[in-house]
């Protein structure tokens, strides 16, 4: 069994990073994503949750896995014992997307930019406005209008 790599010890497997020439390489040069087994996930999902406190660390730890996993695995038994399917990740492309390109939202967006362009071209108008009422009128009295702003 030398040279080979066994698989995982709870029932994971690992696949061994080769070469075509069945040679190991580099396994940093080349992950593969672990899988498990349905009984697998069961038997650690328990053997987690009879642990005492300060003990669920050490399961994860012997295991090589991570605390998301177990309460991933945990949700997904619970939904199937309920009788329901198991509660999948929507996938990368539709869960950052969010819509983003919805024509209804972005015609939305669109009126709600339009009215507030309208209403700073108007409050624009209107302080142009009030500066030469200003400015006629510190001529008409012979007081000189500051130029500074509070």
């Amino acid at each position: 069994m030398s040279g080979s790599i066994p698989a995982h010890p709870g029932g994971g497997v690992d696949h061994p990073a080769a070469d075509p020439r069945g040679a190991a390489s580099d396994p940093a040069a080349r992950p593969v994503r672990r899988s498990f087994t349905a009984e697998y996930r069961a038997r650690v999902v328990a053997e987690y949750e009879a642990a005492p406190h300060g003990s669920k660390a050490a399961v994860l730890r012997r295991e090589g896995l991570y605390q998301s996993q177990i309460r991933e695995w945990t949700i997904a038994r619970d939904a199937l014992a309920r009788g329901a399917a198991a509660p999948r990740r929507a996938h990368r492309a539709t869960a950052a997307g969010g819509g983003k390109d919805d024509p209804g939202r972005l015609r939305a967006e669109n009126q709600r930019l339009s009215r507030e362009l309208a209403k700073s071209q108007a409050v624009v108008e209107i302080m142009g406005k009030l500066q030469g009422l200003l400015e006629t009128i510190s001529e008409s009295t012979g007081t000189p209008l500051s130029s500074t702003t509070r």
